[in-house]
């Protein structure tokens, strides 16, 4: 029976990890991309206010910082428009 339990918890613990996956967000040489300034100018516009930047294995931009109200967000962008792929507020 505890090896019934302990599949169980590795099935869950499986599962949680690929439902917090982060996005693929383009599959598009480097070249098609956005700058990072011409991105991080984007972001700024739209009134986010920047902690940290990052580019992901899964080819996004990613921010973590404050929205114009100054509450939490992680946003995944598409470097090749520059198009919310996900986010997270908090």
């Amino acid at each position: 029976m505890r090896t019934f339990d302990a599949l169980l918890a590795v099935a869950g613990l499986t599962l949680s990890a690929v439902a917090f996956a982060a996005p693929q967000c383009t599959d598009k040489p480097k070249s098609d991309w956005m700058s990072e300034a011409a991105m991080k100018q984007k972001i700024a516009e739209q009134g986010y206010t920047v902690d940290k930047f990052k580019t992901t294995d899964g080819n996004c931009y990613e921010i973590y910082g404050k929205d114009k109200d100054g509450k939490k967000v992680e946003i995944y962008f598409s470097p090749i428009d520059g198009s919310v792929v996900k986010e997270k507020r908090g």
